[in-house]
């Protein structure tokens, strides 16, 4: 057996320096998921341990798979459907992603529809 200890890769790690943090806040989390066709998001309660609220670019209204269009539309979706539940204030959970390019879009879009972060 290998005596090497586990060791995490850069973007794990930056995933859990960027979620720890986001969960101290104590907020809602928006949680950004990123593949190489589509966007997906989700609004996380971290005390309930349950998503609340999710959109992906998968979703019929959606124009457009892997572009910062479809990324922004996905931020206004769910920021729509998250204000009519009634929830307005979360904190934006990045992960392991660069604030660059569709992950900024989406934030954009969601900030757009009415939610606050």
């Amino acid at each position: 057996m290998s005596k090497k200890r586990y060791e995490m890769d850069a973007g794990t790690r930056r995933a859990r320096r960027v979620r720890a943090r986001v969960k101290a806040s104590g907020r809602l989390r928006l949680s950004v998921y990123r593949s190489a066709r589509h966007i997906y998001a989700q609004i996380i309660d971290d005390a309930k341990g349950a998503t609340l609220m999710a959109a992906s670019s998968l979703e019929g209204d959606i124009k457009g798979g892997s572009n910062c269009d479809a990324a922004r539309q996905v931020g206004e979706l769910l920021a729509k459907k998250s204000v009519a539940a009634g929830l307005k204030t979360v904190s934006f959970d990045r992960g392991r992603y660069p604030y660059h390019g569709r992950v900024k879009a989406l934030a954009e879009g969601a900030r757009s529809g009415g939610l606050e972060f």
